[in-house]
């Protein structure tokens, strides 16, 4: 696997909805409550004015198939709870960020490519990780499997300049 670079990025504290999922497979079921709740209301269209973000809730535990995906839409404060939908705050925060294919891509799989960042981001001397929620944001969400984008946000801080 190549190793790929990272940029630093400070996101802003944001409001967003949330559609959450468990299963052998949930980010399909996630994705359809947000899309059934975001499409009438024209919210997929422009992903920048509606970033998407997900992540695992919970982790895959060894042993089981069962886990959790929960996806993220960012939405302004007047939107209120919807159904299984439900409205948080998200204090925002700095991340590496590096992007990647969904499926197919030449330096690895999604969870190699957190590994690497993770280590190059360790490597570098400037920034560590932090715990804090990591995210996937959909760069081109709606896309087929084999063409979609991730941006891996892994929450960082600065280090000391002693290292």
């Amino acid at each position: 696997m190549k190793s790929r670079g990272f940029q630093i990025v400070k996101l802003s504290p944001m409001t967003v909805v949330s559609a959450h999922a468990l299963g052998v497979s949930p980010e399909s079921e996630a994705w359809d409550l947000l899309c059934a709740w975001a499409e009438p209301r024209g919210l997929l269209e422009g992903n920048e004015l509606h970033p998407i973000y997900g992540f695992n809730n919970p982790n895959p535990e060894p042993g089981s198939q069962e886990y959790g995906y929960e996806f993220w839409m960012v939405v302004d404060d007047s939107f209120t709870d919807s159904g299984q939908l439900k409205l948080k705050k998200f204090p925002g925060g700095l991340f590496a960020v590096s992007r990647c294919k969904l499926v197919g891509d030449s330096d690895g799989t999604v969870p190699e490519i957190w590994r690497d960042l993770y280590e190059k981001v360790k490597a570098s001397g400037t920034h560590c990780w932090r715990r804090a929620q990591e995210l996937e944001k959909l760069v081109n969400p709606g896309a087929p499997a084999d063409e979609l984008l991730l941006d891996l946000y892994l929450p960082v801080v600065e280090t000391s300049s002693g290292g």
